[in-house]
């Protein structure tokens, strides 16, 4: 098998030679067919084509589709960089004889949605525009190449982009995606720090750094009340002056000086069962978690795996799973006791509970953490609430339904659509009066007496004939308040915050 890294996802991917960078082995063949959604077209790039045969007789790289063919390439003839193919569907063929040194090749894939692929390979110092979009290949975490920096500062522009990515947590790897791009002065030192399974290094002065243009949603989620946390079991060590030091489950905020939390269990072949618990006090959006160990140097405890659970008000919990393969997905923690690890959940976690639950560690099990997020938000263009139907009789369930309307425009206040209905009510009232009156004097004077009874009691008559119609008019359809709308929009904000998530 010649084969190499591969991976696979519906539009797009990443396929290397075995050994790459280093030298492809001698007589293999590699045979793949990959594919994009039927109906599209397939977009291939090299990134690296590097083999030793000037002749392909024997080594060579070829593309066959069920009509065409591509290759075969190698030695030092001009290969096209990008290929768009008129098919869904190719074969890549990789095979090599005897020889001495050689990378083979590096590809990337998509479909005809995405034009702009690059492949693992682009840094960020070969593009000149200071605002570009991209789209990366799922595949990239694990090529080889250095990135310098981190998401907050930036990253040094000989940087590798769609690694680079991947470690702000702006793309998985397992899936690729869009990124934008914004080039930046540069500055004189660049911080690593391992997030994502991506190790960055840090990095000396440079012209230009970059950074990713992200939705917002990375603020710190902060956790103030101390019945905010809690824990499976947690520990207590004694000191050099003979003092308990307790490892409580408050002490576990990754920006509070002094230890962490530990459980009181130090063994290691006893499957996961500790875990630690936050409670955000409502339903938010959680897009990362920031972990360290115990942060006292000596103790050398942190957790290296975990996996997440969260859940909501009367709900059971959940496991946080991979997009691709559906499987429990275990994060990669913290390789010593000190330096801060970054994990992004793609998709983000919606949930007001959160559990992380160690799977290993190190002497035993240390944490502080701090969760990444923002707040749920409606959207502006709509409002979710349910609406009963008006009826007579007692309404049901089913007259109950869910719809979506447009919020008002502040531009048209609701004091305007009053307006409109009370205009022609005032005119109409006028107009039966005055045809009450026309009508009762007409009587009066061709007919004393009334087969109706007293004047009196003809005139409560009347104002009932007219009165009671209006009222039951004006409550059924015209009666506004400021107070209802109040009400209303305290029970639309309930509602919608049930819905959202």
């Amino acid at each position: 098998d010649g084969c190499g890294h591969l991976v696979t996802y519906q539009d797009s991917g990443t396929m290397t030679s075995k050994n790459y960078p280093g030298t492809y082995p001698n007589h293999t063949v590699c045979e793949r067919t990959i594919t994009v959604p039927k109906g599209k077209r397939l977009i291939l790039r090299l990134g690296d084509l590097d083999i030793e045969s000037q002749t392909c007789a024997s080594d060579y790289l070829l593309f066959t589709s069920s009509s065409d063919q591509y290759g075969p390439y190698c030695g030092s003839m001009t290969v096209p960089k990008e290929l768009l193919l008129n098919t869904s569907e190719v074969t890549v063929r990789f095979e090599s004889g005897s020889h001495i040194s050689g990378r083979g090749f590096l590809l990337t894939y998509a479909s005809s949605d995405h034009p702009d692929l690059i492949t693992c390979l682009e840094r960020a110092s070969h593009y000149l525009k200071t605002e570009y979009s991209k789209f990366c290949p799922a595949g990239c975490k694990d090529i080889a190449g250095d990135i310098s920096g981190n998401m907050v500062d930036g990253y040094r522009d000989t940087s590798l982009l769609c690694k680079a990515a991947i470690h702000a947590g702006i793309i998985a790897d397992e899936l690729g995606g869009q990124i934008s791009v914004l080039q930046h002065k540069g500055i004189s030192r660049y911080e690593g720090i391992l997030a994502n399974g991506v190790l960055s290094r840090d990095g000396s002065l440079s012209d230009k750094r970059f950074l990713f243009t992200s939705n917002g949603c990375s603020r710190s989620l902060s956790l103030e009340p101390d019945g905010q946390i809690r824990a499976s079991s947690s520990w207590q060590s004694v000191n050099e002056s003979g003092d308990q030091v307790h490892w409580s489950p408050g002490q576990a905020r990754l920006q509070d000086q002094g230890p962490s939390w530990a459980s009181g269990d130090s063994s290691n072949n006893h499957k996961p069962r500790e875990w630690l618990e936050i409670d955000l006090g409502e339903k938010k959006k959680i897009t990362g978690i920031r972990t360290t160990g115990s942060t006292q140097s000596n103790f050398n405890f942190y957790v290296k795996s975990f996996v997440m659970n969260f859940k909501n008000n009367n709900s059971k919990w959940k496991t946080y799973k991979g997009i691709v393969n559906n499987e429990e997905k275990v994060f990669q923690g913290n390789s010593n006791f000190r330096d801060p690890v970054q994990n992004n959940f793609i998709p983000p976690i919606v949930a007001r509970y959160v559990r992380v639950v160690p799977q290993t560690w190190h002497q035993r099990i240390a944490l502080k953490v701090e969760l990444i997020g923002c707040q749920i938000t409606q959207g502006n263009d709509s409002l979710v609430w349910r609406k009963t139907t008006q009826s007579t009789s007692v309404s049901t369930e089913k007259e109950d339904e869910t719809i979506t309307r447009p919020i008002p425009s502040e531009e048209m206040p609701t004091g305007m659509n009053i307006t409109t209905v009370a205009i022609p009510l005032v005119l109409l009232v006028a107009l039966l009066l005055a045809g009450m009156g026309i009508f009762a004097a007409f009587r009066k004077k061709k007919k004393k007496g009334s087969p109706y009874g007293s004047a009196e009691a003809q005139k409560t008559d009347c104002w009932k004939q007219i009165k009671y119609p209006f009222a039951r008019h004006q409550s059924a359809e015209f009666t506004i308040s400021y107070d209802n709308e109040k009400e209303m929009t305290q029970k639309l904000d309930l509602i919608t915050s049930d819905m959202a998530g």
